[in-house]
């Protein structure tokens, strides 16, 4: 009886330790320059300032940065697969269209590029979420008005996609936390972007731990 007891014991014990390794939460962002840190050290970037938060007060939910300066939705599609296979996040949160929008790149082919990437990740029980992406006038006001609209358009398609609002919109307006080209946030501006990215990214995979 004693050691039937005991083996109950221990056997509630190594539960207490599967349990909280069984409910980690994973977050893969794929992304630009934007969330790659282009011109900053890596270790100041948002991303590594939201893994940092997560680690002290969310200790299960992890934090993937695949992010790659330059990136276009051809080059992430591309990527994807392999990501998927390596990683197998629970969400993907994708930051695209940025560089596609700045060389003139055709909408249809950035809208069915993204498009791929939603239906490769739900069709592999990923959850997904869309940041909009804003890009200058310099393009044109057709141009611009069209690729702006194009993300809500693909939420629309994508019903169980979740848009997250330009995270730059704000920080853009703001000279100190912009870099000398006026596209890419400096160091300074890296926690005000966590500051608005990480409570909606947490409340996302913390829907999959409760």
């Amino acid at each position: 009886m004693k050691k039937n007891s005991f083996q109950f014991v221990l056997f509630i014990a190594l539960l207490c330790f599967i349990r909280p390794a069984a409910a980690n939460v994973s977050l893969l962002i794929l992304g630009d320059s934007l969330s790659a840190g282009y011109g900053i050290a890596a270790a100041d970037s948002w991303p590594q300032e939201v893994q940092r938060r997560w680690q002290q007060n969310h200790p299960n939910l992890q934090l993937i940065n695949a992010s790659i300066s330059g990136e276009t939705t051809a080059g992430a599609l591309r990527r994807l697969p392999q990501l998927i296979e390596r990683h197998q996040p629970d969400w993907v949160f994708i930051e695209l269209g940025g560089n596609d929008g700045l060389r003139g790149f055709s909408l249809r082919t950035m809208q069915a590029n993204l498009s791929q990437m939603i239906q490769l990740l739900e069709s592999a029980n990923i959850k997904v979420a869309l940041s909009e992406i804003h890009i200058p006038p310099s393009m044109g006001p057709r141009y611009t008005r069209m690729f702006r609209q194009s993300f809500p358009q693909l939420a629309e398609q994508h019903p169980n996609v979740v848009l997250i609002p330009f995270f730059m919109r704000d920080i853009a307006l703001q000279p100190d936390y912009m870099q000398a080209d006026g596209i890419h946030p400096n160091t300074a501006a890296q926690v005000p972007i966590a500051d608005i990215l990480e409570p909606q990214l947490r409340q996302l995979l913390l829907q999959e731990v409760n």
